[in-house]
């Protein structure tokens, strides 16, 4: 299957067009539906990974904050390292969501298109009363999505200025002037988490509410 997916990626970058991305998926059996669910799932794990991340780096300032002591060298770089992590789980949350919306504006619009294809009225009704309620619940995921994500940066950037001051004050009384910062971090980390586990719950039901349609 590797060959498969390395082809469809080569097509899609030398055409630059989604809807030749998409056609050449369905050509091979991959529809929309299904991609989007997928993309859903891959924007959920990434948030899942982000918030343990968090939680780790949280852990691991406070700890060098509170209790201190070693080698404030090696306690910087481990912050540093720490914070890089943090910041490419961020960048994946982000790139993850990014695709869920692409591939939902071009199932939405097929969809609304093909309305205008059934001769059955019935059948039409039903399928333009799934698309409303489909809409709607994806408009409350990405809703979700997007709310948890705008909690990470305020994160980023506490973690950011902690790494840059301890870089360039190596010293005891360094340690002591962050701990001043830490509840304030303690209480984004805590928000960034709630709205992760809501924004993971929503993708949960909505990949659910997909599968069963």
């Amino acid at each position: 299957m590797r060959w498969l997916w390395l082809f469809i990626a080569a097509t899609a970058l030398l055409v630059g067009c989604q809807s030749v991305y998409y056609s050449t998926l369905e050509s091979v059996g991959i529809h929309k539906r299904d991609l989007m669910v997928s993309r859903v799932e891959e924007a959920r794990d990434a948030q899942q990974d982000a918030k343990q991340q968090f939680q780790s780096a949280l852990e691991q300032f406070s700890s060098v904050v509170r209790i201190g002591g070693g080698d404030l060298k090696q306690q910087y770089e481990k912050l540093n390292d720490t914070y890089e992590e943090s910041r490419a789980k961020a960048d994946l949350v982000r790139k993850r969501i990014a695709s869920v919306e692409s591939v939902s504006e071009a199932l939405f619009d097929e969809w609304e298109a093909e309305l205008d294809e059934y001769a059955s009225d019935r059948l039409r009704a039903d399928s333009k009363r799934k698309l409303k309620k489909t809409r709607r619940d994806y408009k409350r995921l990405i809703r979700a999505m997007k709310k948890a994500e705008s909690k990470i940066r305020p994160v980023l950037v506490a973690f950011h200025d902690q790494v840059l001051y301890l870089k360039h004050n190596l010293n005891a009384r360094a340690i002591s002037s962050l701990r001043n910062e830490l509840v304030d971090i303690e209480d984004n980390v805590a928000g960034l988490v709630r709205e992760m586990e809501i924004s993971i719950r929503e993708a949960g039901q909505f990949i659910d509410t997909l599968r069963q349609e």
